[in-house]
């Protein structure tokens, strides 16, 4: 025998853990024929009678334990470690034996031996008997039901405080959802009543008169009305496009709720992730503890604390040994967070949860929100809502590479407003060179145009804007006010609405006008805010070309998704960090007088939730278009059927070379101040239209035409 446990002692671990792996499970199974069968020996009924009697009801789970224990040893070949946990389970077992045992005892029964078989054996027994001469019958039941819920916590790191808030929550969810349903149902039977006209039967007409006629006596009843003050109340406002007809701000009961709780698996992800981030910084020599983690849908952020004496560059240094060591795709660091003496470190979640719209436009800060331009952006990471002022921002710049989740992020922006404002108070002007991004949206009584496809169309849209900007300047000016909103005070039956501009995709814009579109945002963006004017641009191509530095100066606010390289997040935010969001709706929020971004998780709105939303906006009211918004024509047609360039300086340009009978790029640029692109356009379309001659060399351009030549066939004196 001792030769045999010398020769077990010589074994490698990993071979000793596999025996010991065989042993326990072998014991396991014997264990368990043991307590179902009778054809096992005398062994073995010896066993199950031993075991019956120590544990009574529970001894059928001490074999599972042994064969689960056997298979840790079998598989990871790693010794059993006697943790908190495993004292908290063996805890947890025992008190639920006595807690069983007191179940089936009454108030006024001792604890006989023959109730420990079928109860909770002689274990479960003796803790029932101490706690019963101590406590009492009910004395007994609290503390043994509030030291198996201490035990359930340290063992499966479970929250009551999470589980009932959650509970509260879910209920309170419930009622307002039957809230909302109830009151869609009353909106939409008082929409079709109203829609219906009325019908009179002749018959039962005269019938009635003649009832009236021959009045009868009647007994006289008690009814209680109904008190109609409690009734929820609707958001209408009169729609001018629709008669009489009001129109009904659409229910939160349209879009999908998040119905996937966090799961326990979660939050031991944290916790293991929290020890190895620990144990990785200190294998570098960085000493640092964590002091605080904030779990997000898609990423987890520890906030680290540094030992006295260690430079915060070390840690940054650190963030590819950090990401090889968990395993993550890659880590953010943030050092410092704002307003923290600590730095963070972000984590992607292996198992990410999405953030739906309606869970943001339900949140209080949405809810008690008075302008109409309140936009949902998301859940930060914290779970926090995340809502921004459109009217305050006042134009956004939104860039992101294709997937990333930037087109879901302008349906958010318009659904957002589609649920707060009314077609009187905010107007949209979408912009799709793309065409198949906003199609869903035309047809609303929200647009002032229906939604704009072609890029030449759009420089003419974006000019007919900077008209509209300067024409509420004047209306400004005679009325002695500063901004739209104390206008609208000041006038309120003549009420100018908000206006948001969205270009889905700048960069097709900048290639076909650049000079006239950059000119016509700068401008807005100057200017428009007073105006009631705002910008939203989205481009996936965040290069210098297309975000130019004369458009990033005029726009404070961005919103940077996912790209590619760090190049791009630096054009787009000044700053490093987009090159390492996982996709998927991760953005940095750089608002306004922010000197760091904030990480948010974007909100998700499906494409079926924005159709059906369209749907019950659609029902309300055709749209009435401006037809002030030029409709794009590609050429000007002579008398002679010849095509000119479409360019609103053309006439002067013209005019100013017969003046001067000079034809040059520079000379249009030193007069117009314009670039050499539109200048040498302008030239190049004199060329065409044969009122100069062609470019020989190094000699001036001839002047082909006269002045009333020019004026006969292409203007108008």
């Amino acid at each position: 025998m001792l030769n045999l446990l010398k020769l077990f002692s010589n074994l490698s671990p990993d071979t000793r853990c596999e025996i010991r792996g065989i042993l326990l499970i072998g014991a396991g199974l014997f264990t368990v024929v043991s307590l179902n069968s009778s054809n096992i020996g005398s062994i073995g009924a010896i066993l199950a009678r031993l075991l019956r009697y120590a544990f009574g009801a529970g001894a059928s789970f001490l074999p599972l334990l042994t064969v689960i224990i056997g298979s840790r040893y079998l598989w990871s070949r790693k010794p059993l470690t006697y943790s908190t946990r495993f004292w908290s389970l063996l805890g947890l077992y025992i008190f639920s034996l006595a807690l069983f045992h007191h179940a089936m005892i009454p108030v006024n029964r001792e604890i006989l031996p023959d109730s420990l078989v079928p109860g909770g054996g002689l274990v479960g027994g003796m803790l029932l008997f101490v706690s019963r001469n101590l406590f009492g019958y009910y004395g007994a039941l609290i503390v043994l039901v509030a030291f198996l819920l201490c035990f359930l916590i340290l063992s499966a790191s479970w929250s009551l405080s999470h589980t009932l808030v959650t509970a509260k929550e879910r209920a309170l969810e419930s009622v307002a959802l039957a809230k909302q349903s109830l009151a869609a149902s009353r909106q939409c039977a008082e929409m079709e009543a109203e829609s219906e006209p009325p019908f009179f039967d002749q018959e039962k007409l005269e019938k009635k008169a003649q009832m009236k006629r021959e009045p009868k006596q009647a007994e006289t009843v008690a009814v209680s009305l109904p008190d109609k003050r409690d009734e929820t109340p609707v958001v209408m406002a009169d729609l001018p496009m629709s008669g009489n007809r009001q129109y009904i701000v659409p229910p939160l009961s349209l879009l999908a709720k998040n119905v996937k709780p966090r799961s326990l698996r979660m939050q031991r992800e944290v916790h293991d992730n929290g020890r190895l981030l620990e144990e990785t910084l200190a294998n570098f020599g960085v000493g640092a503890k964590i002091v605080n983690t904030c779990q997000g849908p898609t990423v987890t952020r520890y906030e680290i604390e540094p030992a006295p004496g260690v430079k915060v560059s070390r840690i940054v240094n650190l963030a590819d040994d950090i990401a090889l060591k968990l395993a993550a795709s890659g880590v953010r660091i943030e050092a410092p967070i704002p307003g923290k003496a600590a730095i963070g470190i972000e984590v992607p979640n292996k198992e990410t949860a999405s953030v739906p719209l309606r869970d943001v436009l339900e949140s209080e800060p949405f809810q008690k929100a008075s302008s109409p331009l309140t936009v949902a952006l998301g859940k930060d990471i914290a779970g926090q809502p995340i809502i921004a002022d459109l009217a305050k921002m006042p134009h956004v710049l939104v860039a992101g590479a294709t997937g990333s989740g930037k087109s879901v992020c302008i349906n958010t922006l318009i659904t957002s407003v589609l649920f707060k404002a009314t077609p009187e108070q905010v107007k949209f002007i979408l912009i799709d060179p793309k065409v198949v991004e906003l199609s869903n949206y035309n047809g609303i009584p929200h647009l002032m145009t229906e939604v704009v496809t072609d890029p030449k169309r759009a420089a003419s849209t974006l000019r007919w804007a900077v008209q509209e900007m300067e024409r509420r300047y004047a209306l400004f000016a005679a009325a002695s006010v500063r901004d739209v909103g104390r206008y609208n005070e000041a006038n309120p039956e003549q009420l100018l609405p908000l206006i948001v501009i969205i270009i889905d995709e700048l960069a097709d814009l900048m290639m076909v006008s650049p000079v006239d579109v950059e000119d016509a945002i700068c401008r807005l963006a100057q200017m428009a805010r007073a105006a009631g004017l705002h910008l939203v641009l989205a481009t996936q191509r965040p290069s210098v070309d297309v975000i130019t530095g004369t458009i990033k100066a005029n726009i404070p606010s961005r919103i940077s998704f996912a790209v590619s390289s760090q190049v791009d997040s630096r054009t787009i935010l000044d700053m490093a960090g987009a090159e390492k969001l996982i996709g998927k709706g991760d953005m940095l929020f750089s608002p306004q007088g922010s000197n760091k971004p904030i990480r948010v998780q974007g909100a998700f709105i499906s494409d079926s939730e924005v159709e059906e939303l369209m749907t019950f906006i659609r029902k309300q009211g055709e749209p009435v278009y401006n037809e002030e918004i030029p409709a794009f024509e590609p050429a000007v047609q002579d008398q002679e059927g010849n095509q000119s360039f479409e360019d609103e300086m053309l006439e002067e340009a013209v005019r100013m070379v017969l003046e001067t009978g000079q034809a040059s790029v520079s000379m249009l640029q030193r007069k117009f101040r314009i670039g050499y692109t539109r200048a040498a356009r302008l030239i190049d379309t004199m060329e065409e239209m044969k009122v100069v001659g062609p470019n020989i060399g190094s000699k001036a351009r001839e002047i082909i035409m006269t002045s009333d030549q020019v004026y006969a066939r292409y203007f108008k004196k």
